[in-house]
């Protein structure tokens, strides 16, 4: 995929990037179609639609048409950017829409943000924030934190975005496995469903530079999935003893338990 510009100039109602285009369209269903190497995307979403919702809703729609992350990714983006005229415009819509999902708890991700928000103690660094979800919501309630992510486009997306709404959020590019900063940067990391993306020894990794950073807490959560979702770019699944096993790697204390997914909490 060629770099992707979340914020770049599209026609009203129509946005293509490489060999995906999605459409509004006055009426009708999500709908998905392959032309050739092409995919075309028509939907007839209203702005007040346009939320994280959305992934819940896709991933339906496109169980049967063999999406890989990227492809997923590119609808998502235009979904967003096809309904609501203007670049940063259409993304406030969707960032606002989604926190007042999360917030009010009818957004699928809302009980895992509403426990990652219990669990964080003083000042957070957030490891692989895609839109920063996290980080907003910890920002609107007075903690400081840091959003990072692999991506430069998720990151400048964040810094434009989060003004609008009126909350600061610090911003870093770097990979989960490298992050750039001192020993004891913040008092908790959070890796909110990040490890279930990258293989045991990248997630070891991972675990290793949090706890690195963090003087106070590591907080890790994943979906439990019997099958890795592909389309969201999922290469691993995990269950309680898995995380057992990444706790006591650590030499640290930890607890694991459930709640819509495994948490590992480390001390």
């Amino acid at each position: 995929m060629t770099l992707l510009d979340s914020l770049a100039p599209c026609s009203p109602g129509r946005w293509t990037h490489d060999h995906v285009t999605v459409e509004r369209v006055p009426a009708g269903p999500l709908n998905v179609r392959r032309d050739d190497d092409r995919l075309h995307v028509t939907h007839s979403l209203t702005a007040e639609q346009i939320s994280e919702r959305l992934v819940a809703e896709v991933t339906a729609s496109i169980r049967d048409a063999e999406f890989g992350q990227d492809e997923f990714e590119l609808t998502m983006v235009g979904l967003v950017r096809s309904t609501v005229p203007g670049a940063l415009a259409s993304w406030v819509t969707y960032y606002r829409n989604s926190l007042g999902e999360l917030l009010d708890g009818t957004a699928d991700f809302a009980p895992i943000h509403d426990r990652a928000a219990e669990l964080v103690r003083g000042s957070v660094l957030d490891l692989g924030s895609c839109f920063g979800f996290l980080p907003l919501r910890l920002a609107a309630s007075g903690t400081a934190v840091t959003a990072t992510d692999i991506l430069p486009g998720t990151m400048r997306l964040l810094d434009a975005v989060a003004p609008r709404l009126g909350l600061h959020v610090n911003t870093l590019v770097c990979d989960a496995a490298n992050v750039p900063v001192p020993d004891g940067s913040a008092d908790t990391v959070t890796a909110i469903h990040l490890l279930e993306h990258v293989d045991d020894i990248i997630g070891a990794t991972i675990l290793a530079e949090a706890s690195r950073i963090a003087r106070e807490r590591v907080v890790v959560a994943v979906p439990f999935e019997d099958e890795a979702t592909a389309c969201h770019g999922h290469v691993r699944t995990f269950d309680l003893p898995a995380l057992e096993e990444l706790g006591r790697s650590t030499g640290r204390p930890f607890e694991v338990f459930e709640h819509h997914g495994g948490w590992l909490v480390i001390d």
